[in-house]
């Protein structure tokens, strides 16, 4: 008799086996914590694809918008660890724990890779005076508090031009958006002056519908040669929002070591800089020992930044 549980146990195990080797057998759940049509969005429609087809199975892209992108990260964290979720996330994982808005943190998860990296644009409405950031700074100084910048509170378009106001010794005025899509209309409309945005928005830089005044880059970038970098302007000031694939901590060795190897080989497709580049987007892809170590060291700089900014809530 005693031989039934160990056979029952043997047969578990024997199906867990097979359930792993044919992994995906149902598609898999990408949750962007932002709406259609933001940022995130655009990148992870563009790479799904690239990395489905490494996989052998469907992902399918859900929008999960809300309090910051905090609703999206907390059904992620909260979803079953069995391979079919993954959580798209960008460096507010690390903003919105440490400035209160969310309690989900980076280690609620297991990394899977690093996918882009995109510098950030001082971006302002048509319907604002500026020529330039020297102008836009003289105004500021002028009339502190006044002129209004579109923010997801708590994430990286709001610790970036806090940055800025921190750097250059001026004060904003800051009117919360969910996402960068709400937020981009808002500065096409004139509702409001300054945004965080990049060179996905160099179309309409172009034609004249926004401005582009400072980039956050390390040097000029070549899409956009005349807008100068807010270090060349004495504005100590360089970010990027950088992409990246986690699942739910507890996601099975196996299922993650296919994401992973799909990731990375997404990553490598000839035709995915060319589409990156065409979203004002540079590929960064870091292998999960890398992307660990980059969620660490980027844990530690949201943290001492929030400090630094007075928005430090834990």
């Amino acid at each position: 008799m005693k031989a039934l549980p160990i056979i029952a146990a043997g047969l578990a195990a024997l199906a867990a086996s097979l359930a792993q080797a044919q992994y995906p057998d149902r598609p898999i759940k990408l949750i962007v914590p932002w709406a259609a049509g933001g940022d995130t969005d655009v990148i992870y429609r563009t790479f799904a694809p690239l990395m489905q087809k490494a996989l052998g199975g469907t992902i399918v892209v859900a929008n999960v918008g809300g309090a910051s992108g905090t609703k999206g990260a907390k059904e992620a964290q909260s979803s079953p660890p069995d391979g079919y979720t993954i959580f798209a996330v960008h460096d507010s994982i690390h903003s919105t724990y440490y400035t209160g808005v969310a309690d989900v943190n980076y280690t609620d998860f297991e990394p899977i890779c690093l996918v882009s990296s995109t510098p950030s644009i001082v971006t302002a409405s048509p319907k604002t005076p500026w020529t330039d950031m020297k102008s836009l700074l003289a105004d500021a100084k002028a009339r502190p508090g006044q002129i209004t910048v579109g923010a997801t509170l708590g994430s990286t378009s709001h610790f970036f031009p806090a940055m800025v106001e921190q750097a250059a010794g001026i004060k904003f005025k800051y009117v919360s958006y969910e996402g960068t899509a709400p937020r981009m209309n808002a500065l096409l409309g004139g509702h409001i002056d300054l945004a965080e945005s990049n060179l996905t928005q160099k179309g309409k830089a172009d034609a004249g519908q926004l401005k582009f005044l400072a980039i956050a880059s390390d040097k000029r970038l070549p899409e956009v040669p005349n807008v100068p970098t807010l270090k060349e302007l004495g504005i100590d000031v360089e970010y990027a929002v950088n992409r990246g694939l986690l699942a739910p901590k507890g996601t099975p060795r196996a299922a993650l070591d296919k994401l992973r190897a799909a990731c990375a080989a997404g990553a490598r497709d000839a035709g995915f800089p060319e589409a990156m580049k065409k979203h004002g987007t540079l590929v960064r892809y870091l292998d999960p020992a890398a992307y660990t170590a980059f969620l660490q060291r980027n844990d530690k700089e949201n943290k001492d930044l929030a400090k630094e900014l007075g928005m430090l809530k834990r």
